[in-house]
């Protein structure tokens, strides 16, 4: 009976499963797989054994040599880069809503450029503090008037980071504004916040009409220049504009010659006053 059975190779049931016998594992024996055009093969082949143990959940099995599981290896590596994406460092709130008009200066040297450059051109410079809850407050609305006004240039100064700058131009209230334009230099300068937004609205439109200036931008005052230059913290370097000499036409020396009659009188009326 032992025989018959060894040689018929009947499969016996073994805890409610089917068993294959000792001898089909040295025989190659066959895979399944999900069908799918656009996956490639997997590179390690699952037997039948490992085929009771996985569950297809209800999908159509074929037979053949290998697993098509790419999809899956696929769906991950999607997911992982989307996770990379959600990660990634998130922007600070005086970077959110910046226009392209909008500018954060880096340098000393950097303001200064960014005004004598900015030709005819009416530029507000905002000094804020990341610190600042009325910095916070009042950024998107400084963002929006940016957007509306595209011919703007609003300058961003982080008082943080530039402290002996601020300190050098006597900024020391914030949030602040200053308005330049062309060969006229600064307009005005005032605190505000969101409570008091009306003084910058009415500061942007008395300022922002159409004005033609003669001559180059005039930028930060020779007194700030001189300031900026002379603060160890900060690398700039000024040098004072020599202003030329006029020729003075031929004086004649008879001209600024008194009559001795008023030399009298002014020390007779001299001495009657300290005499009273």
């Amino acid at each position: 009976m032992a025989e018959v059975l060894g040689r018929s190779k009947l499969v016996l049931p073994w805890k409610g499963r089917r068993s294959v016998p000792p001898s089909s594992k040295r025989s190659p024996s066959l895979v399944a797989y999900r069908r799918s055009s656009s996956a490639s093969p997997c590179s390690r082949p699952l037997r039948s054994s490992s085929l009771m143990k996985s569950g297809f959940y209800g999908e159509r099995l074929a037979w053949g040599e290998r697993i098509r599981e790419e999809p899956v290896k696929e769906r991950v590596d999607g997911l992982c880069v989307k996770m990379a994406l959600c990660i990634g460092k998130g922007l600070k709130w005086w970077e959110k809503g910046v226009q392209p008009n909008m500018k954060e200066i880096q340098s000393a040297q950097d303001l200064v450029d960014s005004l004598v450059n900015g030709g005819n051109k009416l530029i507000i410079v905002d000094f804020f503090s990341p610190g600042c809850g009325g910095c916070k407050a009042l950024h998107p609305k400084i963002c929006q008037f940016a957007e509306m006004n595209p011919e703007i240039l609003f300058l961003q100064v982080n008082y943080e980071e530039h402290k002996s700058m601020c300190y050098s131009l006597n900024v020391h209230v914030l949030p602040f504004f200053r308005f330049y334009h062309g060969a006229q230099g600064r307009l005005c300068s005032f605190s505000c916040t969101n409570a008091t937004i009306k003084k910058f609205k009415d500061a942007l439109a008395k300022h922002s009409t159409v004005r033609c200036s003669l001559g180059p931008a005039k930028g930060l005052e020779e007194s700030e220049l001189m300031a900026l230059a002379s603060n160890k913290d900060l690398s700039f370097r000024y040098t004072v504009k020599s202003m030329p000499v006029e020729q003075l036409s031929p004086v004649n020396p008879q001209e600024f010659i008194v009559p001795a009659s008023r030399v009298s009188k002014s020390k007779e009326s001299e001495s009657k006053v300290l005499v009273r």
